[in-house]
């Protein structure tokens, strides 16, 4: 028969592993968000993920995601943003940062981590 100190062992072994998962799902599908993106803009700077791009107003252009710390930084692009409305599932790496630059007319979200 276990002890009680074993069972007690077994409960946070199980309730670690079942946090770690947690954090490990939100990281691929992104822990947070910015919403209604019309113009260039800086999400975040330095390692993260671009998880999902949300298009919620199609445009007349594409838009991009760029591994950039400025906004104005459009040289490593990661993502074309097509001009229809829908969830893109990207889940792509950037070192620098995202910048979201939607297309003429586009409104986007993403998801990142």
């Amino acid at each position: 028969m276990a002890s009680p100190s074993d069972i007690l062992t077994t409960l946070k072994n199980i309730v670690t592993a079942i946090s770690n998962a947690a954090q490990t799902y939100l990281g691929v599908q992104g822990a947070l968000n910015n919403c209604d993106i019309s113009s260039a803009s800086l999400v975040t700077t330095g390692a993260a993920r671009v998880c999902n791009i949300i298009v919620t107003t199609a445009g007349s252009a594409t838009g991009a995601v760029y591994d950039a710390s400025v906004a104005s930084g459009t040289t490593n692009k990661v993502f074309t943003i097509p001009n229809t409305v829908g969830i893109y599932v990207v889940n792509f790496p950037v070192k620098y940062g995202i910048v979201v630059a939607p297309g003429t007319g586009q409104v986007v979200s993403i998801s990142y981590s």
